[in-house]
């Protein structure tokens, strides 16, 4: 069923209810002057714990990637001991495809300072670190004049609304990278804010437990602390008749898809951009009603549902539904950012599968050995296969490969390589007929090898 009414971007113009055209920089006065904040006012009426507990009655799942359940994450925080305790608003989107929350930073950034207020409040967090990526330039000037008007209004500083926590007034601060990619995962964040290497940590301990400088840290996505606000102004039971429920025949302790959903999408379709709709909106409603069509007429081929890192849709795959559950129903690694790609009839996969392989071997920090290889090793076989020299043993040992890095297979400490090997596996696998067409029919080598493996 579709969205009724925008909520993300109720002061955000956005097709089928505005003009793009017609955005602008919604300050304090217009925010507050159209609901805003009266999430934050409520919160403010409420026990701590009683906030987390609403956060975890609605299941709201974070909008970054992995769909972790927001207010357990919250409920991970050890007892308060008068010590520092920071938010690390995770505004890198360095993944391709991605740029959800470059438009609530750009339009409307008070929804996320109020998010970030509230998690605050929940959470008793004295310091907010918003870590944006380096290339946002514009957006990093944005939100330091929305911090700003915070601060004035006393949501922030010396004598916030907050209150004092652990002893000191509540801050808010943006914290620019510098372009890494494996600055979006959590702890390679953390590394990199404390003005250290983006390397990503060993865990445990958790960042709840030992995050930035080794004190109790949560960090969530932009897009999920924006969705913070209105869960508390208009309540749990509103968020979930939103979105799409738990999947049939799951426990209840599997989260479920509530709530809008912030759908980024790019690639052949006429009309690019983001779009708000209900988790497990499908993907050919997507494209047909809202990207308005295939570009140029062209027939659909296939689409990555979530950025490069979740992998490919086939074109059997048209009519899948977008939600938090899309990784078990179409053998892709998840819903990711919801940045979705569409490519066209004419798209050589070979090439596509050539170049996500470049991007992550340019982008592995180094640091564990199957993901500096392996994304290495990937991309110099998708090159040799795309120009024509490969053979049927390099597709076979493109899967290998891929079967054999990342943090699921165990060799890995963090995702990167994970997204590098389900974006290969799943495009070989689901376009194995063009690959294959691209390179000699030969497996020779590799049956002489394991004749001669077998006879000693």
């Amino acid at each position: 069923m579709p969205l009724a009414q925008p909520v993300l971007c109720k002061r955000i113009p956005t097709y089928p209810w505005g003009d793009p055209k017609d955005r602008h920089y919604v300050g304090y006065d217009q925010f507050t002057a159209t609901g805003g904040y009266v999430g934050l006012t409520k919160a403010l009426g409420m026990a701590p714990k009683a906030v987390i507990d609403l956060v975890k009655e609605a299941e709201l799942r974070g909008r970054g990637g992995a769909g972790f359940p927001a207010g357990l994450k919250w409920s991970f925080l050890p007892p308060e001991d008068g010590q520092r305790r920071y938010l690390a608003v995770n505004a890198d989107e360095s993944e391709p495809g991605t740029f959800k929350d470059r438009l609530l930073i750009d339009f409307d950034p008070h929804l996320l300072l109020e998010g970030i207020a509230i998690c605050m409040h929940a959470c008793r967090l004295d310091t907010a670190y918003i870590y944006i990526r380096g290339e946002y330039h514009a957006q990093a000037k944005t939100l330091n004049r929305a911090i700003d008007e915070a601060y004035t209004h006393k949501v922030f500083g010396e004598g916030s609304r907050l209150g004092q926590i652990n002893g000191l007034w509540p801050t808010c601060y943006v914290h620019r990278g510098a372009g890494a990619y494996i600055c979006g995962e959590e702890t390679g964040l953390l590394e990199s804010l404390e003005g250290k290497r983006g390397w990503p940590r060993i865990k445990p301990p958790f960042p709840a437990v030992a995050g930035a400088f080794a004190r109790p840290t949560i960090i969530n996505n932009v897009e999920t602390l924006a969705m913070v606000g209105p869960i508390l102004d208009q309540g749990a039971a509103w968020f979930k008749s939103l979105g799409k429920g738990r999947p049939d025949g799951v426990p209840p302790t599997v989260p479920a898809s509530f709530g809008p959903k912030l759908y980024g999408i790019s690639g052949h379709v006429n009309r690019p951009g983001v779009y708000e709709e209900n988790l497990g909106i499908k993907l050919s409603t997507l494209i047909e009603d809202h990207a308005a069509g295939m570009l140029n007429g062209k027939k659909f081929k296939a689409a990555i549902p979530g950025g490069i890192s979740m992998g490919v849709l086939g074109p059997d795959e048209y009519h899948a539904e977008l939600d938090f559950d899309i990784g078990r129903k179409h053998n892709c690694l998840g819903l990711g950012t919801a940045g979705v790609i569409v490519m066209d009839q004419d798209t050589d996969m070979v090439a596509v599968a050539r170049n996500i392989a470049r991007f992550f071997a340019h982008e592995s920090c180094g640091q564990c050995t199957p993901c500096r290889e392996g994304t290495g090793w990937m991309y110099k076989v998708l090159t040799r296969v795309e120009a024509g020299g490969g053979t049927l043993d390099d597709l076979d040992l493109l899967l290998e490969v891929s079967a054999s890095m990342g943090a699921m297979p165990g060799t890995t400490i963090c995702g990167l390589a994970d997204g590098a090997n389900w974006a290969v596996r799943t495009i070989v696998n689901k376009f194995w007929p063009e690959f294959e067409a691209r390179v000699a029919p030969t497996r020779s080598n590799r049956v002489s090898l394991a004749v001669v493996g077998a006879t000693h």
